[in-house]
């Protein structure tokens, strides 16, 4: 019970952490019909930035106050010098063009941080851990990180519903071309669905930057589990990247706990060990092809 509440909590946090990168991606797919594998990159340069900013000022909040900013500045400028000439491209040169990005971003952190992992300290208000059960603690930001993403969904979900910029956002997601017929400004739309998304996987890199090293490629891995998310949850809709990425993680983190215990109920010990190493790693691609075999579009497609 101890670690399944422990893999629970962990599988929690690195939904949050999804989420906050696949909501600002599903959102440039869907309104802007936009392929950007670089958005790793973001999240990539957000931790970067953190690192940098934190150690700088020596305080971690104002820090992480001063990231925000600047990893919106980061991708306004992607946006106005790069991806802004590739809105009416054909998809294979967004992704080519996408793709050269990454490894020029990546090259350009080794220049300027270098090529070693950087260590973040985490907050002294959030240090230490709190104890779930007799004996078990758990760490005290961990929890924080899943409320402060639990926070921003409820925020970004108010934004999106229950705003005028969220109704344009979500009318040009159904239907980007009508919006720009009624005189709506799709160039501006675009802008700020760019810098929301670069925002929040700056975001995500900053609240990670704690917990996980901060090292140059780390946004290539955790894209391709975005990219699983946008599937599942259906492109362009918040509440599905938001359920499409906690299923992920919890699928991911509790497979990888309890996948070869439960292997070893059917096979020997060693042959258990051997499938469930192997295993474990596609359980969130065999759940992303069940959710397609049976809603094509995602679970939460967006209405067009």
């Amino acid at each position: 019970m101890a670690l399944l509440l422990v893999q629970t909590l962990n599988g929690l946090q690195l939904g949050i952490i999804l989420f906050l990168i696949s909501a600002g991606l599903t959102l440039v797919f869907g309104v802007m019909n936009f392929v950007n594998l670089a958005h790793g990159a973001q999240y990539m340069v957000g931790a970067y930035l953190a690192a940098w900013l934190i150690g700088l000022t020596g305080n971690f909040w104002l820090g992480l106050a001063l990231t925000l900013p600047a990893t919106l500045a980061f991708g306004l400028a992607l946006e106005a010098l790069i991806y802004r000439h590739l809105y009416n491209r054909d998809p294979l040169d967004q992704i080519l063009a996408t793709f050269g990005l990454i490894l020029f971003i990546d090259e350009g952190v080794k220049t300027i941080w270098g090529a070693e992992p950087i260590s973040v300290d985490t907050p002294a208000a959030l240090a230490g851990g709190v104890a779930l059960m007799p004996g078990l603690l758990y760490p005290i930001y961990r929890l924080a990180l899943i409320g402060a993403g639990l926070a921003v969904a409820a925020l970004l979900y108010l934004i999106v519903n229950h705003t005028r910029v969220g109704m344009r956002v979500r009318a040009g997601a159904s239907n980007s071309a009508m919006i720009s017929a009624l005189g709506i400004d799709i160039g501006r739309l675009f802008l700020i669905v760019f810098g929301l998304g670069a925002t929040l996987a700056g975001l995500a890199g900053a609240l990670v930057a704690p917990i996980l090293s901060v090292e140059p490629g780390m946004g290539d891995s955790v894209l391709i589990l975005v990219f699983v998310v946008i599937v599942i949850g259906g492109v362009g809709s918040i509440r599905g990247a938001f359920l499409g990425a906690l299923l992920v993680g919890l699928i991911d983190t509790l497979g990888r706990a309890f996948g070869p215990a439960l292997l070893d109920l059917a096979m020997n010990p060693s042959a258990a060990s051997q499938t469930g190493r192997s295993l474990t790693p596609m359980l969130i691609y065999l759940l992303m092809a069940g959710v397609l075999f049976v809603r094509p579009s995602g679970l939460f497609p967006v209405k067009r």
